[in-house]
Parts: C-alpha cells; structure tokens; sequence
C-alpha cells in the first residue's frame, strides 16, 4: 500500500466518522468503509488479479481509494457507480490527492442499469456498498457479469443481514457460485464464480 494513499484513507475515514456521528440522517452520512473491510476488498483485487473492477456506491470514496489503489497495482480499472454527483465529485478530489484518478472512471447512474449492460463474463470483482434492497432486482446480472474465478463482495452482511438476505438466497440458490460470509468490517458477504 502506497503511504500517499494509506494517508488519504486515513483522513477521509476519519473525517467521514466525525461527520457520520453527528448526522441523525442515515441518507446524509457518509457511510465510509472501515479500514479493516477496505483491506479485504484491497486484497481479493489482487488475489484475483482483477483488471475490470465495478464499485456501486461511491460515496466519498474510501472503498474507491482501497480498489484503485490494488487496480494501479493490477494494471486494472475501476467503474464506480452511483446516483449522486455530488459524492462523487468529492470522491475524485480524494482520488486526485491520492494519485489515483487515472485508475477510476466515474459514472453517474443506477446500478444495476449499469450491470444490465454490462457483457457476460466481463467483471473480474463487483463490489456491492449501494441501496441493499435493491441488490435482488438487479439479478441476474450481478453474476451474469462476473467471469469464472471472479468475485462479488457485498458489504454490510452483519449490520443489515435481513436487507442482505435476499441476496444471500439468490446467491446460495445459483450453482454456479459458491460462498462465505466473512465478519470484517460491517460484515461482507463474499462470492466467487465456479
């Protein structure tokens, strides 16, 4: 991990944790990823030496800073999707501070809009950090997309499991994943493709 980078996630996590205690607002805070789950999504893009990376749900950018930074190191790309604008200008100055806006490409959007256009077998990781409820309308194009020995993440598997539920029941029920859910961070239930 790159110092630059390691202190730029270090500010914003701990500015976003500031804000976050005083904003009553769930919809208002910002929600960043804790370092310890940051260092897990980090480390599966190298694991699976993932090139063609797809983030919904920007936010300020935290788990935007832990992809980019393993694809610099992959020699891959990150799409980071999410519906406001706003986040993610304030995600690519981080990014920017960090050295790494060459590595994310910002689109503005739904997310699994974004996934039904994606190609079959394209994505080598999907991480999911997005409106969990939404995650089940948008199958099944989150492991259409996902080529053999790629790997989906959805956080928040312990703080919210029955909003990740549904999810969970889809991918248990598809054969053509197999899965785990880990307790790092808020909790991330993770899959890969046989």
């Amino acid at each position: 991990m790159d110092a630059r980078v390691q202190d730029v996630i270090d500010a914003v996590t701990a500015e976003g944790e500031r804000h976050d205690a005083d904003e009553p607002d769930r919809l208002k805070r910002w929600r960043v990823l804790e370092p310890e789950a940051g260092r897990l999504v980090w480390f599966l893009v190298h694991l699976v030496k993932a090139r063609d990376i797809v983030e919904i749900g920007t936010a300020h950018g935290v788990s935007t800073l832990w992809l980019a930074e393993a694809a610099r190191t992959t020699g891959g790309q990150v799409r980071s999707v999410d519906l406001d604008l706003d986040a993610q200008a304030v995600a690519l100055r981080h990014l920017t501070t960090a050295g790494l806006a060459d590595q994310v490409r910002f689109v503005v959007g739904d997310g699994g809009a974004l996934l039904a256009g994606v190609p079959d077998d394209s994505v080598d990781l999907l991480f999911l950090d997005a409106e969990r409820t939404e995650y089940p309308g948008w199958w099944p194009h989150p492991v259409r997309v996902l080529r053999p020995g790629g790997v989906l993440i959805a956080d928040n598997a312990r703080s919210h499991p029955s909003e990740i539920a549904p999810l969970r029941r889809l991918i248990e029920q598809d054969s053509r994943l197999v899965t785990t859910t880990l307790d790092t961070g808020k909790g991330a239930l993770v899959a890969t493709r046989i």
